[in-house]
């Protein structure tokens, strides 16, 4: 494949994403991606088979990225402290290069789930969910996080508030990734209650 039709199937996929997010993925029409690529319906087919391998790619990329995102972590940082510090920030990273595809995922894993192609979704979601689990309850067993926190619970708070933040997020915004997570780290860990 050459570096035109390479970069023009990127742009198709950035364009399509776009609209999945802001749109819905069922409600999103072949002719409407094509309409904002500035080409015709049929034109899309030599790119892609079908509306499904659009989604399809940018779901699988993006899952692809945040994975490997999150083993490097647990590498890279085998204290549960570190790991949920690291684990928070590059889940806020991702926002800034995937924020598109963090929506869909949201508004359209359950949907897609229910076709057989898109059976990876549930399996990713169960191996990100085992991350977090496992840097929780290591922390809990080490006395680092309290001993009386319900940790699927304590998961599905962090996840929920995390990724929520791709509604509001912006990446051109005054505050990046890092501070934004910087800033939850402390709520989450030290409250918001002035000690007196």
């Amino acid at each position: 494949m050459g570096v035109v039709k390479q970069d023009r199937r990127a742009e198709l996929l950035a364009i399509a994403g776009r609209l999945f997010a802001e749109r819905g993925f069922a409600t999103t029409t072949v002719r409407e991606i094509a309409d904002a690529a500035g080409i015709l319906s049929g034109s899309l087919y030599h790119h892609f088979d079908s509306k499904e391998s659009i989604v399809d790619e940018i779901l699988r990329g993006f899952l692809d990225r945040l994975r490997a995102s999150y083993e490097r972590v647990l590498a890279e940082r085998p204290e549960p402290r570190a790991a949920l510090t690291a684990l928070v920030t590059v889940s806020f990273e991702s926002m800034d290069t995937d924020g598109d595809a963090i929506a869909i995922f949201q508004n359209e894993a359950a949907y897609l789930s229910q076709f057989e192609r898109f059976g990876y979704l549930e399996e990713v979601t169960a191996e990100l969910q085992a991350c977090w689990l496992g840097v929780l309850e290591r922390g809990q067993a080490a006395g680092v996080f309290r001993a009386d926190l319900r940790v699927p619970l304590v998961y599905r708070f962090i996840r929920d508030t995390v990724w929520v933040a791709v509604r509001w997020y912006d990446p051109k915004g005054t505050l990046g990734a890092e501070e934004i997570a910087a800033q939850y780290l402390t709520i989450l860990c030290q409250g918001i209650v002035a000690l007196r």
